[in-house]
């Protein structure tokens, strides 16, 4: 019942989310003086890395575009740390600037209420209020589930990726791994290294491009050659340096788009595939393509081709989505039918009424990095304003309103002070 919520004052913002994207928007905040309560769902911080990443994972880009604001990653990782080193450095970075979330609150509202000029953000406990609310709850938010025809009727294991750790249970099964991304290749090549038999799906055209390119990663280049060049020579570039490094791919069934790596992940937010290994196994036939799925039997797979195959397990490498339109009743920043921003980066930040979001312009840790200190700055400079002549009590209020009360509006406005 609402009038059991317990509702809490929060004198600054509220950070929906513990990852990356709402640790370095708290960090920010906290370097000008604002305070923020951070709500996360999960029992710690960074769950998407803890608790859904796979053991091999590695960061894609390079070192530097992984840092935060304000603290570098330790000198001695290497240029691309691994998920244990990264998750080390998130766990340090919480400590340093004494960032302690509420875990387990899962926003399940939040609505602008005109009348109060507040935010009010709900969970199963609590009702927040709150002047400014940040929506850091990513692009990964939640595993996408596809819809595969016959796939109740399936009788082996089948399991998203976000649950896959290793393939050392799945030694000497015949795997399909639905899904041809970073997450499906890289899973591919762990379940060929643990001794099972590996087999992609690869229903689309995709990009394939070397991790690293004239000594330098292949990310580091195309971002330097891009102050230099149009994005299309860039794209031309990398896709013939692909063909001289892996080769032509259409041999093994993975044709490449007409569209660049670079415009395509522009246009369509598709990233392309790093190789780290599979290819070399997708060569050899240890890791085996098959065109897109028909429909699944109760003991594999018929696909689009007429081939038909019996597999031990089926591995979702589906991606994940936002979870944004299921409890943010507001439709000015975001795309309700997906949670994506309506206007693309880097202008993808700032909503109405106080409402801001971090981590969602699809350009990784460094894009949430810079949305996190553009909140930040946008923020500092209306606190200054309208806190000029109010005093604050800077530790969270807590306030549990009696069945009969007649509203927040009365208690919420006796928490100012004004100091005359």
């Amino acid at each position: 019942m609402k009038s059991q919520l317990k509702c809490i004052l929060v004198p600054g913002t509220v950070i929906v989310g513990a990852g990356p994207s709402g640790l370095a928007t708290a960090a920010c905040l906290k370097e000008k003086g604002i305070p923020s309560l951070i709500l996360e769902r999960e029992i710690c911080l960074a769950s998407l890395w803890k608790l859904k990443a796979y053991d091999c994972l590695k960061v894609h880009l390079p070192r530097k575009f992984c840092e935060l604001p304000h603290m570098k990653l330790p000198p001695d990782f290497p240029a691309f740390p691994s998920k244990l080193q990264f998750i080390s450095y998130l766990d340090a970075y919480a400590k340093r600037f004494s960032i302690e979330p509420m875990f387990g609150e899962e926003v399940l509202q939040a609505e602008y209420d005109s009348v109060m000029g507040f935010w009010r953000v709900q969970t199963l406990r609590y009702r927040f209020f709150c002047r400014w609310l940040i929506v850091a709850t990513g692009e990964n938010a939640e595993p996408i589930l596809p819809e595969i025809p016959g796939i109740s009727d399936f009788q082996g294991r089948c399991l998203h990726s976000s649950l896959y750790k290793n393939g050392a249970n799945f030694k000497g099964e015949k795997t399909l791994v639905v899904g041809c991304g970073n997450s499906g290749m890289e899973i591919s090549l762990d379940l060929c290294n643990n001794g099972a038999q590996p087999f992609i799906v690869v229903r689309d055209k995709l990009h394939i491009l070397p991790k690293e390119m004239l000594g330098r990663s292949t990310f580091d280049l195309s971002m330097w050659l891009l102050k230099w060049l149009p994005l299309r020579i860039v794209d031309r570039f990398l896709v013939l340096c692909s063909w001289l490094i892996l080769g032509d791919t259409r041999k093994f069934g993975l044709r490449r788009p007409q569209i660049g790596p670079l415009e395509l992940k522009k246009t369509t937010g598709k990233t392309p595939v790093l190789n780290v290994g599979t290819l070399a196994k997708i060569r050899t036939g240890q890791i085996k393509v098959v065109p897109g799925i028909h429909r699944l039997t109760a003991r594999g797979a018929e696909f689009v081709n007429g081939g038909v195959a019996e597999f031990d397990s089926v591995i979702l490498a589906t991606g994940y989505r936002s979870n944004v339109p299921s409890w943010l009743k507001d439709e000015e920043l975001f795309n309700k039918h997906d949670g994506s921003p309506k206007t693309p980066f880097p202008n993808c930040w700032k909503g109405k009424n106080g409402l801001y979001s971090v981590g969602f312009g699809k350009q990784g840790l460094k894009g949430a990095s810079i949305d996190a200190q553009t909140v930040a700055q946008d923020i500092a400079r209306q606190w200054k304003s309208e806190t000029k002549h109010l005093r604050f009590d800077y530790h969270m209020e807590q306030v549990e309103f009696p069945p009969t009360a007649p509203g927040p509006y009365f208690y919420l406005n006796s928490l100012f002070k004004t100091s005359s």
